[in-house]
């Protein structure tokens, strides 16, 4: 990328969304992909990054702002002993699976679709939590056997495919499933960790040799954008951790689905827009 009087205002704004990045990665167990994804597809536009390249460069570099970010955030929730880690366990592999998967056909798949498919379902669980009832779950607990792996393929590769750490779909299948919303938050910061790292390099991979990207980008990752990104978000997610324990589950469970609306919406723009 060029120098240019608006870098150091571009900066700013890529410090400032990294901070509130981390916020939302320790506060619901998220990567912050549903926030950065955007800002980094204006910062690169803003620097005549070409369209075609543009929007898979803002999702690589989002899963690898990712790493550091779910690893603290994981961390922090684990020391509060509030980590599912028998069902992370059986996630691993399937949700590996499925971020490979995504970051294979990054270059072809239309996100619209999958855009849609988050909208509806996390409308519905917005709704679910917003009204504290549990008649919206679809059962008392997550299933086991192939339907328990299949969801963990389901969350790495939407995952993959939007940018996202994992943390919303997991989030929304654990709660519609009768899990407390800390558990869920908690939980879904492990599986950040699971999702970004094979994303990162499989969308490293996915752009070795493509035309139209930035001196600094490797792949479909910018270095600068994880450079400017990643400090903030590393600082402040401990914050959003120590905040999502003290809220009650209640407070926790609006302030989540009023979150999913935000990010349901910003989804929505991207479909009409």
């Amino acid at each position: 990328m060029e120098l240019s009087p608006d870098l150091f205002v571009l900066a700013a704004i890529l410090l400032a969304a990294g901070a509130l990045t981390g916020i939302l990665a320790g506060l619901f167990g998220v990567g912050g992909g549903a926030l950065m994804v955007p800002v980094l597809f204006q910062v690169f536009g803003a620097h005549g990054v070409e369209d075609e390249v543009r929007m898979p460069l803002a999702v690589g570099t989002s899963l690898a702002v990712i790493i550091p970010t779910s690893l603290r955030s994981w961390r922090g929730h684990l020391g509060k002993g509030a980590v599912d880690t028998a069902l992370l366990r059986r996630w691993a592999v399937p949700i590996v699976l499925g971020v490979i998967v995504g970051a294979a056909i990054a270059r072809y798949a239309d996100p619209v679709v999958m855009m849609c498919v988050f909208v509806l379902v996390a409308g519905v669980n917005a709704v679910k939590l917003l009204s504290g009832s549990s008649r919206w779950n679809v059962a008392d607990d997550l299933p086991s056997g192939w339907l328990l792996r299949s969801y963990g393929a389901l969350i790495g590769l939407a995952s993959s495919l939007m940018g996202i750490g994992g943390g919303q779909v997991a989030n929304i299948l654990m709660s519609l499933h009768g899990r407390t919303m800390h558990q869920a938050v908690a939980t879904s910061a492990g599986i950040g960790v699971l999702v970004s790292v094979p994303g990162a390099a499989g969308y490293v991979l996915a752009g070795l040799g493509r035309d139209g990207l930035p001196a600094d980008a490797i792949g479909f990752v910018s270095l600068l954008g994880v450079a400017l990104f990643a400090p903030t978000t590393v600082l402040t997610a401990g914050l959003g951790v120590r905040l999502a324990h003290r809220l009650s589950r209640r407070r926790l469970e609006i302030a989540f689905g009023l979150f999913l609306i935000l990010v349901s919406a910003r989804f929505v723009w991207e479909i009409v827009a």
